[in-house]
């Protein structure tokens, strides 16, 4: 079993879209094993994205990501990192395949409604921002027979 870190933008939130996203995750046998909503912090942005501090776009982005709830979550399947990246599709909307989260809510590439790790590492890195050990919860999902 592989885990990653995903989490939906302010603008997912105030746009009535967790349920319908959540939903394309639990619909391919993924568990989700944390979840919570709550405002991002400032600091906690830019821990997160600090890998593009100094591009043109970071500060707008930071300002985003920090002005309204979102949703994180930590999710578990076998290479759910892949499996998430294929749903979500790719960052520029227009790029972003029919039937993704991308391709067919998000409207911009900087408010694409949803951010998930890109690799073991990442992921590694991200939720121990926004989520403690204790907040991780090990349990088993019916579907998981199947997979």
């Amino acid at each position: 079993m592989e885990r990653t870190f995903i989490y939906l933008k302010p603008n997912a939130v105030r746009r009535g879209l967790v349920g319908e996203i959540i939903k394309r995750f639990e619909q391919r046998g993924i568990k989700i094993v944390a979840l919570k909503l709550f405002w991002m912090t400032r600091e906690q942005a830019e821990q997160l994205y600090e890998i593009h501090k100094g591009k043109d776009f970071y500060e707008e982005l930071i300002e985003f990501v920090t002005g309204g709830p979102v949703v994180a979550m930590i999710v578990e399947a076998p290479r759910v990192i892949d499996m998430v990246r294929h749903i979500i599709g790719k960052t520029d909307p227009l790029k972003a395949g029919t039937g993704t989260i991308r391709g067919e809510f998000a409207l911009t590439i900087t408010k694409n409604l949803i951010h998930a790790s890109d690799s073991l590492e990442s992921y590694e890195r991200e939720y121990k921002i926004f989520f403690n050990e204790e907040e991780i919860v090990n349990y088993f999902l019916d579907v998981q027979d199947d997979i």
